[in-house]
């Protein structure tokens, strides 16, 4: 079959691999029906040098094949994939951190290979794998974007909106226009948020915001984007922030314009160690900071039902697809910012 990997510092290539099997009764095998290249996937882009590394985290498949102790899933299956390995069973598991799953991992590790392929194993296919409750062939192709956003990018942007405790009455600052912060700017307004304030200045992005729910944007950076959220906040800043590049300057916007007791949940993949934490930044205003990788199976089952009945569209972020032998070009045109996020087809 062919495999995306990741050769070196920009560096994508399609290689013929060997087709993947069933290793423990607990595996899948997935026949891969859309798959998309990850802002994260750009970090590793911009700066890699090793082994050749598999890449792609996010797909929609159909089961192929399952392994004898694997109950949940059956040949023939849609399903939506998380973009991490989970049992959903152990105790972070339980309490919806699967990202933290004591016995999961993540694509491209543990033997599992990327996303950007043709096919792909799954390990512990019941606590990862969930059904679309649909066929494929009965399933609106319109409608395949959205349900592949549930795999990372739309329940991204939902978990750092419900890790800052959106809900009635919230306002909300979301900082970057990437599809992960124009998820974000949805799940903010899917729970209710009275005001979201989108800072970006790409304009064919902001007006998508505006579109999925943003009711004011900011194109300013820095202290005088800081001085214009909250000169449209009667001086206060916003209850939440949500983080969505994860870079030192969004942070230090972040602490900028967030109200006095309010939470910056970040879920930019961030690019340091170190962060001012002290009274200037968090501390002398009771300031929340949380976030982290999404636990998007946490999630899933809520959000679907939203998604199958039209009542939200995510998968508009999805702005260009191409097929797999093109995904190098797949990278080029996000890294260049000519296209938002792309949709690759095996």
């Amino acid at each position: 079959m062919r495999a995306t990997y990741l050769y070196g510092t920009g560096d994508i290539r399609v290689d013929e691999v060997p087709d993947p099997e069933i290793q423990e009764p607990t595996d899948a095998l997935v026949r891969v029906v859309r798959a998309c290249v990850c802002g994260s996937d750009l970090h590793r882009y911009h700066g890699y040098a090793g082994e050749p590394r598999p890449m792609g985290h996010e797909l929609l498949g159909v089961v192929e094949d399952v392994g004898a102790d694997v109950t949940t899933v059956r040949r023939g299956d849609f399903v939506i994939c998380p973009f991490g390995i989970q049992d959903n069973t152990c105790v972070y598991c339980r309490e919806g951190m699967q990202t933290s799953c004591l016995h999961g991992h993540f694509f491209g590790t543990g033997g599992v290979g990327g996303a950007q392929a043709e096919a792909v194993r799954i390990p512990l296919a019941d606590g990862t794998l969930v059904r679309t409750g649909t066929a494929l062939a009965d399933t609106d192709e319109a409608m395949l974007n959205s349900l592949l956003s549930l795999s990372d990018v739309f329940l991204t942007g939902h978990h750092a909106a419900h890790m800052g405790k959106v809900g009635p009455g919230r306002t909300v600052t979301v900082i970057g226009d990437g599809a992960v912060g124009l998820s974000a700017v949805l799940a903010s307004r899917r729970l209710g948020a009275e005001r979201v304030v989108l800072m970006g200045r790409h304009t064919d992005r902001t007006d998508l915001g505006v579109e999925l729910g943003a009711t004011d944007v900011v194109p300013e950076r820095g202290e005088e984007g800081v001085a214009r959220v909250r000169d449209l906040t009667d001086g206060q800043g916003t209850h939440v922030v949500i983080e969505a590049v994860g870079h030192m300057p969004a942070y230090q916007q972040s602490y900028g314009v967030v109200r006095v007791g309010g939470v910056i949940s970040r879920v930019g993949v961030p690019q340091y160690e170190d962060a001012p934490v002290g009274w200037g930044s968090l501390f002398g205003r009771n300031i929340t900071l949380t976030g982290g990788p999404a636990p998007v199976r946490a999630y899933i089952e809520d959000v679907l039902p939203d998604v199958l009945a039209g009542r939200i569209d995510p998968g508009r972020v999805f702005d260009r697809v191409l097929p797999l032998d093109q995904v190098a070009e797949a990278y080029r045109a996000m890294d260049a910012r000519e296209a938002l996020k792309v949709v690759v087809l095996p």
